[in-house]
């Protein structure tokens, strides 16, 4: 007679059962446990560092396994193939070189991210550091550079006027001039002469020239064209005199010129 098979279900999330229990060493009877599916153990997921950077691990059962990161190489850790590398703490202190596997060990512990500095070195050099912060403060030091870079730029404001202006319009670019002038920026003086008005080219360098002391100590002599039909004169703020008188500029304008009218 062939042994009879009895089958037990243990429940799920229940105390472990013995074994023996269930099992006589002098019976004939043979016993089948089925264990449920769902009851299998299922692999855990951490994040090692604290930046947010996206450059975690993932750990299943016992063995640690970088995750890539296509959005920044910097925090690809799975792309180092060197067992060891080359470590800075995030007080900038040089530990030396660890085995990777230590490396990323210790940026678990602090919390932090493990950042690739340079990756062809060898070993390759790594630092722990809080990623996000990092990147805030480097776009924080570029935005302030940019303004700094902004505020001392020089901009060139052009004026242009005929030979036989008049002395109000005169009056109106000298002044405009002046206060160009005492912002920081250049100043050009066009002075143009169409067809038959080269008859009195000699009307309109006397008239630059006139222009350039009017102007006075505010400004100093850059370069100047009277051989062609359009005569410029280009004067940039005399330094030692505007940043005494000169109140700072509110808003420097966004294009390197700007032209006011021609008067003839």
């Amino acid at each position: 007679m062939a042994g009879i098979t009895t089958s037990y279900t243990i429940p799920q999330f229940k105390q472990p059962v013995s074994l023996s229990s269930y099992f006589n060493s002098n019976s004939t009877t043979h016993k089948r446990i089925d264990y449920p599916v769902s009851t299998v153990a299922r692999g855990i997921t951490c994040r090692y560092g604290g930046g947010g950077g996206g450059g975690g691990y993932s750990r299943q059962g016992d063995s640690r396994k970088p995750k890539s990161n296509d959005d920044d190489p910097a925090l690809d850790i799975a792309s180092i193939r060197s067992s060891t590398v080359r470590l800075i703490d995030e007080e900038q202190n040089m530990v030396g070189v660890v085995s990777k596997s230590a490396a990323i060990q210790m940026a678990e512990d602090a919390e932090l991210d493990l950042v690739i500095l340079s990756p062809e070195a060898d070993p390759p050099v790594v630092k722990l550091m809080d990623y996000n912060k990092y990147k805030y403060e480097q776009q924080k030091k570029k935005r302030d550079q940019q303004k700094k870079s902004s505020a001392h730029r020089v901009d060139q404001k052009e004026l242009k006027m005929g030979y036989n202006i008049d002395v109000h319009d005169y009056t109106v670019r000298l002044k405009a001039a002046q206060r160009f002038l005492k912002d920081g920026d250049k100043v050009k003086l066009i002075v143009s002469l169409k067809g038959r008005e080269n008859e009195f080219k000699n009307n309109a360098i006397e008239l630059i020239r006139r222009f350039r002391d009017d102007v006075g100590e505010l400004a100093v002599e850059e370069s100047k064209n009277f051989r062609d039909r359009n005569m410029t004169l280009v004067l940039v703020p005399n330094k030692a005199v505007t940043q005494k008188e000169a109140p700072k500029k509110k808003e420097k304008s966004t294009g390197t010129e700007v032209s006011a009218g021609v008067s003839t």
